[in-house]
Order: C-alpha cells, then structure tokens, then sequence
C-alpha cells in the first residue's frame, strides 16, 4: 500500500488548490479552490458539478495522472493546500510514488472507453495493467483473471478474442471498468462513467459499477454532471460550482437544506427518491 494512511481515508483533501500554469497565450488558471473533502473506506463519494466546474481536474489529480500532460497540454499543479490518497501527499509526489500510486488506484478517465487501444483484443486490454506491473505474470493465472473480469462486468466470454471496433459503445464502457479494476483497486475514481453512453443502458453502467463496489468492498469517486445518476450509486455527495464546494453530505440532506442557489436549482429541478430510498 502506498503511504500509511494513519487517519483512514483513501482520499482526504486539505484547503486544496489546483491551478493550470500559463501557457502559450493562455493565462493561468485556477480550476479549484480550496477543497476539504473526504472519502470514507468502502464509501462511494458522489462529485457533481456541471462542465468547468474542475471535476475532471480532480479526478486527475487525485488518480496520479498530473505529473505529465499529453502533447501540446499542459499538466494541473497543485499551487494551495494538498490531497493525501492512501497516506500519500500528493504535493510532493514523486513520479516513482505515482507509478506506485496508479496499481491502487482504478482511473476511469471520461473518455476511457474511447481511447481503448485499438489494435488490442479484449484480453490484452485487460491484462495490460497486470502486466505494465510485472511482465513475468504467470500466463495461466493471467487468462484466468482476463476471463474472472471479463465475466464480472457481464460481457459475454466470446468478446475476448475481439478488437474494440468490434463492440458496441456499452461494452467499450464495460471493457474499461474491467481493466481499471483489474488489479483489484482499494479505490476507483471513475469520471463521467455514463458518458458517451446511450440512454438506455445508462442505468445498467452504473448498476454494474455499485455491484462490484459492494462486492470487492472498494471505496470510489463517482463523478458526474447527472444528478439522478449519483443519486443511484452515490453515499454521499460534493457538489463544485466554478470549481468550489457548494454543499457536501449525505444526498437527501444537501438537496433539503440548500445553501447556494445551484444546488437550490438542483433540487427543484429533480423528480424521485435516491436510490437509498429504492425498492427492488
């Protein structure tokens, strides 16, 4: 396990800023400020906010993912504050300790299902992650896991000869909750996981997601602009405008007792119970 984790949460952040230094003709830009959230052991954690409001960047930076930007990007920094996963300062990450961090941490990146390589059948998806980790895994006990992950995200087992062009957009999605939970994570951090997904199965992405939550006893940071989706999966939840914290609690407490006007709209704004409140 990364860090020690003395306090018990998988992600604690502290007065938390997160700025993206200029670039180019681009000015800086702080994208979240001062954010005091935690995630509970085998909690799921519901972030809601609409686009720019730094959801993404959050996920980002709590999965490891900032010390390197793609090409032609620039990387968030943490400028105030910091985030702790695992006992882990992020502030003073080294890239070593992120690369550690990655094997405890499931990133489901918003356009993971999309970005799947292409040239990859469904097994070697999968099993990239065991082997990025150790490349002398052994080869019967590697199929095996393919085939106990392929099958615990419900994708039928002939899938796994085929390539992702092969598949529908829903079980691309699938295809990537598998391989981000194939090591089987103490934590997933799963951002706009019914993204990109049509309506109809929507609800089944996020079902799948809580099942194997509650089975594998993981905690998770379910992001979402989707009320009605965190309301399904979420324990609790934190909900960012322009990338501050506007109300963070159990659901059907920050939604009753609204202390800024965009979680008023919100709650005006939704019809039915939380999935709490739901019946078989």
């Amino acid at each position: 396990m990364v860090g020690n984790a003395q306090h018990g949460y998988p992600i604690i952040t502290s007065d938390l800023t997160i700025e993206y230094p200029a670039h180019g003709p681009s000015p800086a830009f702080v994208a979240v400020r001062g954010l005091d959230l935690r995630v509970l052991p085998g909690e799921v954690l519901g972030l809601l906010g609409e686009s720019g409001s730094g959801k993404s960047t959050i996920a980002r930076v709590l999965a490891g993912q900032f010390l390197e930007a793609p090409r032609g990007d620039v990387h968030p920094v943490i400028t105030g504050g910091d985030a702790e996963v695992f006992g882990e300062s992020l502030r003073k990450l080294r890239r070593r300790d992120a690369d550690r961090l990655m094997f405890e941490v499931g990133y489901l990146a918003q356009d993971a299902s999309e970005n799947l390589p292409p040239d990859f059948t469904v097994a070697e998806i999968v099993a990239e992650p065991i082997l990025l980790r150790d490349k002398h895994y052994n080869r019967k006990a590697l199929e095996a896991r393919v085939v106990t992950m392929v099958d615990a995200v419900r994708l039928p087992l002939s899938v796994i000869p085929r390539y992702p062009y092969e598949l529908s957009a829903g079980q691309r999605q699938r295809l990537a909750i598998a391989r981000a939970l194939v090591l089987d994570p103490a934590l997933l951090i799963a951002d706009e996981p019914t993204a990109a997904i049509d309506a109809l199965v929507r609800h089944s992405i996020i079902d799948l997601i809580r099942e194997l939550q509650v089975h594998s006893a993981f905690s998770a940071l379910v992001i979402s602009h989707d009320l009605a989706v965190l309301r399904r999966i979420a324990d609790r939840i934190a909900v960012l405008k322009n990338g501050v914290l506007v109300g963070y609690g159990p659901i059907d407490d920050v939604l009753a007792n609204p202390l800024h006007p965009y979680v008023e709209r919100l709650a005006s704004e939704l019809v039915g119970p939380s999935h709490a409140g739901e019946q078989d």
